[in-house]
């Protein structure tokens, strides 16, 4: 064994460990008495949209009119899952004593929150009705939120590199041949991203972060934390590697786009009412008009094993995560989503949404574009390649929430390297749809000739893909799967 090989065993030694010493601390750590009384939160899929008070001919009513442009761009229609849920549902739910806590109108969902479950056992009786499902039930006991750590405003001075832009980040957009998009001038300006994660601790105080777009925030977990910028740094991480631009210390994948902080992973459970989070986060950046969505989530195994997920349900419509994810490109918006790190464990396979149709799953390589063995691996359930492309995230650089340049392990930190150079393939061919970028950048992979499930159509050259769309019309791109048309609509 060489000493590259040997480095990359230990590091991913090492990686392995500190995971099981990680979850050993927290399942070790002092806990306290989950504050309130015992309640619950419970997903009901309703039978139709009758008595909604939109209609499908005035869509500026209940889309922002970015939301409306992107669509009649990409000539894409307005359907009735965009339409909002009935009021006289709604109305009738609140009026029984239960908190709406949110609404997917995509899956004509509603999530409610209660301390009775016999009012919720009462209300699934309903004549519009269609399903009820406890998604959420509060644990006995949680781990309190971690002290507020304090920020470096300075890096070392060995971490500039005078003679590298890139600098820190100029292996893992380099690998991509990234910069020949930023040297042609796209960086980024123009397009929206929404980065959709458990938090972005310090993102607000960081000196590093002080020049990026943020467009807005919200919260989506139940309860609302007091702010998402004090919660995990794994958003924090996440951002850096598309929004930073410290020229000679870290330049990210799309420096000037504008950003959406979105909080849908709640750090406290693991419970199926993240996957209703992650559906209204989802459609509440359409409304806001973005581009893109940076996904580094992932599920498949939950508090509670009964309701752990199933191979048989990858098939990218089974799950209401997956099948809000499946949506997106009709919505016109690309996706990009981890492929998940359950390479190493007993579940192997890539996690709900990266088995969504028409996204890109982004798998991890090492330096050298080994697949990264802890990287989650396909095909879906229905015999799609999974994942889509793969970047360097065995380990990347990052920034993290202490405001401190680190290396990192894991698909969450490859996928926003590669959602940035989205952006910014966009950027550079406007006239393009969200599935032909998407295509675009699978036809620039160094595996596409004959793609598999453990490196799906290889490392994208962002090169490659700019030449192959200016070069090419939009009808020389081959056609996306079309099974990803055959999604849930609503009677109004």
């Amino acid at each position: 064994m060489n000493m590259t090989k040997r480095l990359i065993c230990l590091l991913l030694l090492a990686w392995s460990a500190a995971m099981h010493l990680g979850a050993a601390l927290q399942n070790n750590a002092p806990r306290i008495k989950y504050p309130g009384s015992k309640c619950y939160m419970y997903r009901f899929t309703l039978k139709d949209k009758q008595g909604t008070r939109y209609d499908l001919h005035q869509p500026q009513r209940f889309l922002s009119r970015k939301a409306v442009e992107r669509r009649k761009r990409q000539n894409l229609p307005v359907d009735s899952t965009d339409l909002p849920l009935s009021d006289r549902y709604l109305n009738t739910l609140r009026n029984a004593g239960v908190t709406v806590v949110g609404t997917s109108k995509w899956n004509n969902t509603v999530l409610i929150w209660t301390k009775d479950r016999q009012a919720a056992a009462q209300l699934a009786q309903l004549p519009f009705v269609a399903a009820c499902r406890l998604v959420w039930e509060s644990p006995d006991s949680i781990i309190p939120s971690a002290e507020k750590m304090k920020i470096h405003r300075n890096f070392n001075q060995w971490d500039t590199v005078r003679t590298d832009r890139y600098a820190a980040a100029s292996e893992q957009i380099g690998m991509l041949k990234g910069q020949s998009l930023h040297e042609k001038g796209y960086r980024g300006q123009g397009m929206t991203i929404a980065v959709l994660d458990g938090g972005f601790k310090n993102a607000d105080r960081i000196p590093a972060f002080r020049k990026v777009g943020i467009a807005g925030t919200h919260d989506f977990v139940y309860p609302p934390s007091p702010s998402i910028y004090y919660e995990t740094d794994h958003g924090t991480k996440v951002l850096s590697a598309m929004a930073v631009s410290i020229p000679n210390v870290y330049i990210g994948t799309a420096p000037e786009a504008a950003y959406w902080l979105l909080r849908c992973e709640d750090q406290e459970s693991e419970q199926m009412v993240e996957e209703d989070y992650w559906a209204m986060a989802a459609e509440y950046a359409d409304s806001a008009g973005v581009d893109v969505i940076n996904s580094s989530l992932g599920y498949n195994e939950f508090d509670d094993h009964s309701t752990d997920h199933r191979y048989r349900e990858m098939d990218g419509l089974s799950t209401l995560i997956s099948r809000s994810a499946s949506m997106l490109a009709q919505k016109g918006i690309i996706l990009v989503n981890s492929a998940g790190n359950s390479g190493m464990g007993p579940w192997k396979k890539i996690t709900f949404p990266a088995d969504a149709r028409e996204c890109l799953t982004v798998g991890a390589v090492t330096a050298e574009g080994r697949n990264a063995p802890f990287s989650g691996v396909g095909p879906t359930q229905d015999g799609r390649i999974k994942p889509d492309v793969m970047a360097l995230g065995s380990p990347a650089s990052l920034i993290s929430g202490r405001g401190t340049l680190v290396q990192d392990m894991g698909t969450s930190f490859a996928a926003p390297v590669v959602c940035g150079l989205a952006a910014c393939l966009w950027q550079a061919l406007p006239g393009k749809t969200a599935m032909e970028i998407m295509q675009l950048i699978r036809q620039s992979g160094d595996n596409y000739s004959h793609p598999d499930n453990v490196y799906g159509y290889g490392v994208p050259d962002f090169n490659k893909a700019y030449l192959l769309g200016t070069a090419a019309s939009a009808t020389a791109i081959p056609a996306p799967d079309s099974s990803a048309q055959n999604l849930p609509a609503y009677e109004q």
